[in-house]
């Protein structure tokens, strides 16, 4: 049951971008990510859903985004999309999804160059309760084995709802 649960969740985290609906903040989860940008290039992100949200700047040498988590009434999830230009190419994701009390999570280096910043300086996300699972790719790892690469890979990981993530870059 809890693996059916876990590709159930993995297909609906990665198809969010495909699905049409809005955003709406569950604020009432408690918890959130918090991204650092510790490159010494400017990052771009755009929270997604089936259309992207407002482009956010992370400034180099420490910019931070904080998101709480968010939900589709749909049931689709949400992806963070960062990347070090303006034109979204080469982009690390964020992804997860809520369901009841439990966040289900993931990085994807899908759609990312292995020529990128994220790869050159490395990144990783580590959640504040010690429970449960961190994903880190070390710099200059273009195949990390904890972030997605192809869709049919199986990197989700899950906690509570009110777990406090921190996605550093670089």
């Amino acid at each position: 049951m809890f693996f059916s649960n876990v590709v159930i969740s993995s297909i609906l985290a990665a198809a969010a971008t495909a699905l049409p609906h809005s955003i709406r903040d569950d604020s009432s989860s408690g918890g959130n990510v918090q991204i650092v940008n510790n490159l010494g290039t400017d990052v771009y992100l755009w929270s997604t859903s089936a259309e992207s949200g407002d482009m956010e700047t992370l400034t180099s040498g420490g910019g931070t985004y904080s998101e709480k988590w968010q939900t589709n009434p749909n049931g689709g999830g949400i992806s963070i999309k960062l990347s070090t230009s303006e034109a979204r190419d080469s982009v690390l994701q964020f992804e997860y999804t809520l369901d009841s009390d439990k966040l289900f999570w993931d990085l994807s280096s899908i759609d990312m160059d292995s020529s990128s910043e994220f790869v050159k300086h490395g990144f990783s996300a580590v959640p504040s309760d010690s429970s449960c699972d961190t994903a880190t790719c070390e710099a200059g790892d273009s195949n990390c084995a904890e972030a997605y690469q192809h869709p049919d890979d199986v990197n989700t990981l899950s906690c509570t709802t009110g777990a406090q993530y921190v996605l550093t870059l670089g």
